[in-house]
């Protein structure tokens, strides 16, 4: 089987990783834009973290290679995701609410 054929059978095609880069880049693109627009910290850092989230779940998949990795693979690794995501948040959190308070309006 050539190369080609064998990207090809698992769906790692150039389109498909030119589209993901393609957006990843319109995507930061809307988060430099909303860097600059004074929207409430509520919504900003919602859209942020939700903007961040899907990239890193973009990159994980396909320029990682895990979409294309046996099931087995990714459930190892996704209990790790869960448990920095939590100790992120049990360090973050408190500093991220005093910055939120000491922000000017």
């Amino acid at each position: 089987m050539h190369t080609e054929e064998a990207l090809h059978v698992n769906g790692a095609t150039t389109k498909a990783f030119v589209t993901v880069w393609v957006s990843l880049l319109i995507m930061t693109g809307i988060e430099i834009f909303l860097a600059y627009e004074q929207l409430p910290t509520l919504i900003f850092l919602t859209a942020l973290i939700g903007l961040s989230v899907i990239k890193a779940a973009l990159i994980i998949a396909y320029f990682m290679h895990l979409k294309f990795e046996r099931l087995s693979l990714f459930l190892t690794l996704f209990p790790m995701l869960v448990f920095c995501i939590i100790m992120m948040l049990i360090n973050f959190m408190p500093d991220s609410s005093r910055l939120m308070q000491m922000r000017p309006q």
